[in-house]
């Protein structure tokens, strides 16, 4: 799970353009976007040409909203939504920038690592380098070093902190990344036990999508002060909860790729320790080498996989809940929508399908 998950679904677009989300999200969304284009800035006097494609475009800045903004809006949802939020909990202009430059490349660094354990090629920087995907991965994460230590040298300069602050805040989210990317580590060749859920919910999810989510606060826990940092430590909860329950939806999207992996995974956990008979007959099939059906979880496992579900919706309740308290305009109401939403390409049918059997089900 990384960073960049995002708006496939279209019901759920639609959704959220009718409730007045997408237009309440425009200036966050024009942020985010300077802070890429400031950062793509930089890349262009730290690597070659010969090593840089063409830039993706940008939103549209008359229309930010637009259809042709929405593939950026999709991508970097979760850095406009944290923008906004350090907004309503009263966060600098200045300081706002400098977070949505910071967390740009923490997206990118993760999602390079991410990369490498999992053998894809994904790039959030215009990169050029053949065929080699590793390479890509490899230089995206070199890249990614040096721009957010200039992001972060570019506030220095501002006024906006200290060098010993600076020094803090790499410190702050390499130990945090090393924490994610140890529990990652440990996966590399297979885990033998299937914790309960509960306790996989606690001991992985919490780390690999809470903790991820929660890097977004290391700079603003270092920088800010007073009510404002109050308001930060309240929030931070909420939105490690948020990316908790990401993480869970990401279990159900990525079941075969875990369970070829031998990877932890709530929905085999779920199944091992509260599934009925057939479902557990079906799991130790696929354990000992079955190659699954094309609809494993939302046909012989869509039983347990409703309640896997049930769990995000809860978690990402709990974080909407939580965030209003703290005066966050985002619609409670609207979590569920969200959770469903946020899934790779290959996860929307499947979103889409046990969603539509809860609402027939209820």
């Amino acid at each position: 799970m990384t960073l960049s998950p995002v708006f496939r679904s279209p019901s759920a677009v639609r959704l959220l353009q009718e409730e007045g989300i997408w237009d309440r999200l425009s200036a966050a969304i024009g942020s985010q976007a300077e802070a890429v284009t400031a950062i793509h800035g930089d890349l262009e006097e730290l690597l070659d040409e010969a090593f840089r494609g063409p830039a993706p475009p940008l939103p549209d800045p008359d229309d930010p909203v637009g259809p042709a903004s929405l593939p950026f809006l999709q991508e970097y949802f979760f850095l406009i939504l944290f923008r906004s939020l350090f907004e309503s909990l009263g966060v600098s202009e200045e300081r706002l920038r400098l977070y949505a430059e910071v967390n740009f490349c923490v997206k990118g660094t993760i999602t390079a690592a991410d990369n490498l354990f999992d053998d894809q090629a994904k790039s959030l920087l215009p990169l050029e380098t053949g065929d080699g995907a590793r390479f890509l991965s490899i230089l995206q994460l070199m890249c990614f070093e040096r721009l957010i230590r200039r992001a972060l040298d570019r506030g220095i300069v501002r006024g906006e902190l200290k060098p010993e602050e600076r020094d803090r805040i790499l410190k702050g989210l390499l130990d945090q990344m090393g924490r994610i990317g140890q529990l990652e580590g440990s996966e590399e060749g297979g885990v033998a036990e299937i914790p309960t859920p509960d306790t996989m919910v606690e001991r992985v999810h919490r780390v690999r999508g809470g903790a991820l989510f929660a890097l977004s606060f290391i700079a603003p826990r270092v920088l800010e002060r007073g009510e404002v940092l109050e308001r930060m430590n309240a929030a931070e909860p909420a939105i490690a909860r948020l990316g908790t329950a990401f993480q869970i939806v990401d279990d159900l999207t990525d079941f075969e790729f875990d369970l070829g992996r031998r990877s932890h995974n709530l929905l085999v956990a779920q199944i091992h320790h509260h599934g009925s008979e057939p479902e557990k007959a079906e799991l130790q099939r696929l354990l000992d080498g079955a190659p699954p059906p094309a609809d494993v979880v939302e046909g012989p496992f869509h039983d347990s996989a409703r309640a896997v579900l049930q769990r995000a919706y809860l978690e990402a309740r709990d974080a909407f809940r939580s965030l209003s308290e703290l005066g966050f305009w985002f619609p409670e109401r609207l979590a569920d929508d969200v959770v469903h939403a946020i899934v790779g390409l290959e996860g929307v049918r499947r979103m889409e399908d046990l969603t539509a059997e809860a609402s027939a089900g209820s």
